[in-house]
């Protein structure tokens, strides 16, 4: 076990027993790797906390580079999407939940596009007044995440929530889905039609003023809030949609290993110790 000073964000022990085994078996014929693949998660997760660009990381954690290398090969590996399948099973199982989502709810957040943010990948909402990008997420009624899209903040929820519905269809057996009534239209004949799956558009009561939580809607818009509790997600960085999209992926994951150790002792990893003189 590393010595070096833990931070609040690293992996305790009984959330890094859940990951270990998905990750990808090192490479280079049995030779033992230079870092510790705890400790690659531990950086990855100390940037999405803590917000910081990927050269500013601690001396204390693995280089950067050495970071955003595995960061990028488990994308191309698809890890993250294998977590979230694994342990959204695991998470549901432990509150007694069926192990598959039957329903999931579908939402979008517009978000500040940072100058790292080219200009062919990010727009302006108008209604939100935001310049950068949009996400869209659908999450089971528990909350936790099914599938991220982002896109530009100029598309529409209608268009953008096809991407979004259609990575659900491809990757959980969810065919009804709630969505609020910038959703409603043509989008909802689009997934009768084309993926046979129901979206029941979740209308605001008659002569509602002001902010109120609305039934099988609430879960989602909780979610993007915790999601946006990451400095890292609290307005977009990344240059390219994809490395926003495994981003989400990540602190979806945190939030998920939470929920399965919650109660759980919180052991960490030790902490350097010194003697004052």
């Amino acid at each position: 076990m590393s010595s070096r000073r833990g931070y609040p964000s690293d992996l305790t022990d009984a959330q890094w027993d859940l990951v270990k085994g998905l990750l990808p078996e090192p490479s280079g014929g049995g030779r033992p790797e230079k870092h510790q693949r705890r400790e690659i998660v531990n950086a990855i997760l100390y940037l999405l906390r803590s917000g910081c660009p990927w050269r500013y990381l601690p001396a204390d954690l693995p280089p950067w580079q050495t970071v955003y290398w595995y960061f990028v090969r488990w994308e191309e590996a698809g890890v993250t999407e294998k977590l979230l399948a694994a342990l959204r099973v695991k998470a549901r199982v432990a509150q007694g939940r069926e192990p598959d989502p039957s329903a999931g709810v579908l939402d979008s957040q517009s978000v500040k596009g940072a100058d790292t943010v080219g200009k062919g990948s990010r727009g302006y909402d108008a209604g939100k007044k935001v310049n950068g990008r949009k996400r869209f997420i659908v999450t089971d009624t528990a909350g936790m995440l099914i599938t991220v899209a982002v896109l530009a903040a100029s598309w529409q929820d209608r268009d953008g929530g096809k991407t979004a519905l259609l990575g659900m269809y491809l990757t959980s057996p969810v065919r009804h889905v709630f969505a609020d009534q910038g959703f409603a239209g043509r989008f909802v004949d689009w997934a009768r039609d084309t993926l046979r799956t129901t979206v029941e558009i979740v209308r605001k009561p008659a002569g509602q003023r002001g902010f109120a939580v609305h039934p099988r809607r609430w879960v989602v818009e909780r979610t993007l809030a915790w999601l946006t509790a990451h400095r890292r997600l609290a307005r977009d960085y990344e240059r390219h949609p994809e490395v926003s999209e495994a981003i989400i992926r990540w602190a979806a994951i945190i939030g998920m290993l939470r929920r399965i150790t919650r109660g759980q002792p919180a052991q960490r990893q030790l902490r350097r110790t010194f003697t004052w003189n």
